[in-house]
């Protein structure tokens, strides 16, 4: 794509903000008359909008609340289709690339569906907000673009061709947009005051090492009389048994569990707590130049919602030469990861969708090695640089953000970034740099971070030898501090924002990117709400 079709890609998307704000500012009650066309215009995609809402089962929306439920149904629609689609294409695997990226494409489209129902109930029932709302679409949209990048890695890219035609992607990106217009629409009833910026003592333990055998649901030990030898064992007993949706804490004691671990979406609110990250280590060692794609590479995947992780080392040794090569795959709504560590090399730590907290981590890599789409703030961390291939270069992130009203991001708070052991004796001849966009709407903050000298003058790298994104992109330093963070010599795209404003960073914070006043309380773990 050239640069001025991407100015012309920025500025239709100015004008369908400009389009729905004029909408949003109108009354509720629009005048008679206005049917479906007048709706579907103000939306990214209005022709796919017409056609999939202007057939015979629709009526005229009387208002934006009724515009954003038929929206919604009729991305259900278009998914439930897709995915029938998808599991015909089960049946035409030959190979080992196209089962590993059916796999991976099967089961996304399956948490697209999951979480297209869970939006559409939510709203009708009143029992989630519109962020709510606007995180579930967001990971809806994402798990497509997941899915198609897999396709992409094992050149399948006609593969998945079926579900691309569904128009699926298109209709989530409408309801991304019409949801977007409620967001700040009642800003009380989404952002409950008063709660505490830091949790009480007696709601600590939880995290406390002591106690945390004895409140234990199960415990996982390789001691030859253990009931549970292996995580995957506790996880299955967690399955078979009727708990609801309590919390569920699997103590794991100190030792190195060579296992590859999946926790579905119907598994919410499971605590991995281990006696630290020096001393209770999970593995694995799949890899794309193995034959995973990015996504199943993953040690450890998780997908059900309220994951807490504690005092554990999420590992993947595949090595640099290796390529992708994930330690962590996360895409739980509220989750937490505290006192653990993520070692890798190249993309580490992948940061899929929704709403994710990381504190007190340490994570290490080379090449992009903080990735994905999610929500994601990562406050008082060590982010370690680790010594790439030679004639690489490091990049710490790659933010991928596919659609302007996902209200996704990257945010690296108060935390350290620093030389690896391992990079420290050539650190003067690798060349290291914060970020680079995976996607078109890429979007990574750094705030109150000490940045070490070893970081580039320019601070942000392109995407190879492009101009992609510059235009479209937000990527923002605010109150950074050390040696490689003076901003004489950073880069000048439209979209990078030097010295941000105290606005814009209260944006980026656990309060502002991820509701952290909402959730962040229940789970026992300390936080900063605010810069």
């Amino acid at each position: 794509m050239t640069s001025f079709n991407r100015f012309l890609s920025f500025l239709f998307y100015l004008i369908v903000l400009y389009s729905l704000f004029s909408l949003f500012v109108q009354a509720d009650d629009e005048p008679a008359g206005r049917d479906i066309n007048h709706w579907c215009q103000t939306t990214p995609h209005p022709n796919q909008c017409k056609y999939f809402l202007g057939r015979g089962k629709h009526h005229a929306p009387r208002h934006r609340a009724d515009f954003r439920m038929m929206a919604l149904q009729a991305a259900i629609d278009n998914a439930n289709e897709a995915q029938g689609c998808a599991r015909d294409l089960g049946k035409m695997c030959r190979t080992t690339a196209t089962t590993a990226v059916w796999n991976d494409c099967y089961k996304l489209l399956n948490n697209t569906v999951f979480q297209l129902n869970q939006t559409l109930d939510g709203l009708k029932n009143n029992r989630s907000s519109n962020f709510d709302a606007q995180t579930w679409l967001s990971a809806a949209f994402t798990n497509l673009q997941t899915c198609f990048s897999g396709c992409t890695e094992m050149n399948l890219t006609d593969f998945v061709s079926p579900i691309k035609s569904s128009n699926l992607t298109e209709m989530i990106s409408n309801s991304l947009a019409i949801n977007h217009l409620f967001l700040n629409q009642n800003p009380s009833s989404e952002q409950p005051n008063n709660f505490p910026t830091w949790v009480t003592r007696r709601d600590r333990r939880l995290l406390a090492t002591t106690s945390i055998q004895s409140i234990a649901n199960v415990i996982v030990s390789k001691a030859p009389d253990s009931n549970f030898p292996t995580i995957q064992s506790a996880l299955d007993y967690a399955r078979s048994i009727d708990r609801g949706d309590k919390r569920y804490i699997i103590y794991i004691k100190a030792g190195v569990y060579n296992e590859n671990i999946q926790i579905a979406n119907n598994l919410k609110n499971i605590m991995f707590a281990g006696d630290g990250n020096r001393y209770t280590i999970i593995t694995g060692n799949r890899s794309a130049r193995s034959g995973s794609t990015t996504y199943s590479s993953a040690t450890v995947g998780v997908d059900g919602s309220g994951f807490i992780a504690r005092g554990i080392t999420f590992r993947n040794t595949a090595g640099p030469e290796n390529g992708q090569a994930v330690a962590l795959r996360s895409a739980s709504d509220l989750s937490v990861y505290y006192a653990c560590s993520f070692e890798g090399y190249q993309d580490t730590l992948f940061a899929v969708s929704q709403r994710q907290f990381y504190k007190l981590c340490y994570i290490s890599g080379t090449i992009d090695f903080i990735f994905g789409n999610a929500a994601v703030v990562l406050q008082n961390c060590v982010i370690l640089v680790r010594k790439p291939l030679n004639g690489q270069a490091n990049m710490i992130t790659a933010q991928g953000r596919g659609d302007p009203f996902q209200n996704t991001g990257i945010s690296i708070h108060n935390c350290r970034i620093v030389p690896a052991p391992d990079l420290i004796p050539v650190v003067g001849s690798v060349q290291t740099y914060l970020g680079r966009p995976w996607q078109e709407f890429s979007r990574t903050v750094v705030m109150k971070t000490y940045l070490d000298g070893f970081i580039n003058p320019k601070g942000w790298s392109p995407w190879g030898n492009t101009d992609f994104a510059f235009t479209t992109l937000y990527y923002g330093e605010y109150g950074c501090f050390g040696p490689g963070a003076a901003m004489e010599n950073r880069v000048t795209w439209a979209g990078y924002h030097a010295n941000m404003s105290l606005s814009e960073a209260r944006g980026f914070t656990v309060e502002g990117l991820i509701s952290g006043r909402q959730w962040l309380p229940a789970t026992s773990v300390p936080f900063i709400a605010g810069l």
